[in-house]
């Protein structure tokens, strides 16, 4: 598959190699019992008048019958064109018929005949520069040959490089379009649900406004809206309203556009009334109903917990959303977090389940006034924590003021009774009389 750039090195000049391949060209020819004309003979005068670009013209139209070239011999012989085609300035000019020789069947090799296609094809991919604008020709028949042989896999890895070829080849919206789509059929067939539908969008996104209502542009957006909805696990439906193309069917498929609101923004209870009032139309369209309940059931549920202020769904309020018996509630509850849509605990115990994450499936002015309302009741209980922090506070101040005051009186009353005496205080003297003698 597509890597880095590749470099062919066979040798000879430019008439031997030509000569020596129409030779072969002419030998693959006889064996399928042609009719006897001779390339070889055909550009030997034109190689000796000098025309490389006539004689390559010549090889290159006769280049088809490679594809009945024995299996070890086949990589060889394309190495060889591909070496003699490169030497012309007008290498665009021969590329497209050699892509579409790899495209067909090859005759000498039906089982191992695509893997043969698509070493060749990835050498005529690497060896041109990086910007070269054929690669998208080559890439296309690329994926020609992987969609005719279901290999996928092989594609899938090259996948990452998109974004940048085709920034380097800088296509148009029209090629991109051709190429995202080309992209999106292949991996619908190996089943790669999740591929296809991104190429499918991608594909949408190269659609301008002014195309917008285009018959193309309706096509493309019925089938990624029909690819949205049978998706296992799509549940966000805002990369497709998004869209110009996808808008403009409010005008031209009105019950399409009414559907993707309901999956978009609406519950159960909207979907059934639609099904009420288009008895069979999802029948006509291809579309499972199995697969439609399954996802509004889950969406339904995510809606519900996402608005529920307490945080806290009783078992009854989703049996009676979900239109599900009581004891399916848990099933229910757990698909719907298995999807990812929202987390939190079953409690068996009090029949609720306790939400720790929801998303909103929308967010308009019905959402931000749910958010409103949440942070007013958030800021409520805040206050009210305060105020408890606050009073406990205070108490805690006046217990150490009135500890502090207790202290100072037990000190004081201490320093005030018997003891040694109050300092400076004079002692009571005795007299003594002295007599003379």
């Amino acid at each position: 598959m597509p890597g880095s750039t590749n470099t062919l090195l066979i040798e000879g000049s430019f008439e031997e190699l030509s000569d020596e391949l129409a030779h072969y060209i002419d030998e693959i020819r006889r064996r399928q019992g042609g009719d006897g004309s001779s390339l070889q003979t055909d550009i030997k005068p034109i190689l000796e008048q000098g025309q490389k670009d006539e004689a390559l013209k010549k090889l290159v139209t006769g280049s088809a019958v490679l594809n009945a070239a024995p299996e070890k011999e086949f990589i060889a012989a394309y190495n060889l064109l591909i070496h003699l085609v490169r030497q012309s300035p007008n290498l665009d000019k021969f590329l497209p018929k050699i892509c579409q020789n790899l495209s067909a069947p090859i005759i000498s090799s039906p089982s191992n005949g695509p893997g043969l296609a698509l070493a060749v094809l990835t050498t005529i991919f690497n060896i041109l520069p990086a910007d070269n604008e054929t690669r998208y020709h080559v890439f296309m028949a690329i994926l020609r040959v992987v969609r005719g042989s279901s290999s996928f896999d092989a594609l899938k890895s090259q996948l990452k490089s998109m974004d940048s070829w085709v920034e380097q080849w800088e296509t148009d919206e029209e090629d991109q379009r051709k190429l995202y789509l080309s992209i999106a059929e292949v991996a619908e067939e190996a089943s790669e649900v999740e591929q296809a539908y991104l190429y499918l969008l991608r594909a949408l996104r190269t659609i301008s406004a002014e195309e917008s209502s285009s018959d193309e542009a309706r096509m493309l957006s019925i089938r990624a809206l029909k690819a949205a909805l049978m998706h296992p696990s799509h549940f966000d439906f805002q990369d497709l309203t998004a869209l110009d193309s996808i808008q403009a069917l409010r005008k031209s498929d009105p019950v399409y556009f009414e559907l993707l609101e309901i999956f978009n923004a609406e519950l159960l209870d909207d979907y059934n009334d639609f099904t009420d009032e288009h008895d069979g139309w999802i029948e006509k369209q291809s579309l499972d109903t199995s697969v439609l309940y399954r996802k509004m059931r889950l969406l339904t549920l995510a809606s519900l917990a996402a608005s529920t202020q307490s945080r806290s769904l009783p078992y009854q309020q989703i049996s009676r959303a979900l239109q599900i018996p009581s004891e399916d509630v848990e099933m229910w509850v757990i698909d719907v977090v298995r999807a990812g849509l929202i987390e939190g605990k079953l409690s068996q115990l009090n029949q609720t389940f306790l939400i720790h994450r929801s998303t909103y499936r929308v967010f308009g002015e019905k959402q931000w006034t749910e958010v409103q309302g949440r942070l007013d009741t958030w800021r409520s209980s805040l206050e009210g924590v305060l105020a408890v922090v606050r009073q406990e506070r205070e108490k805690v101040i006046r217990e150490k003021e009135r500890e502090f005051k207790d202290l100072e009186s037990r000190t004081n009353g201490t320093g005030g009774g018997s003891g040694m005496g109050t300092v400076g205080a004079r002692r009571p003297t005795r007299e003594i009389d002295i007599g003379a003698d």
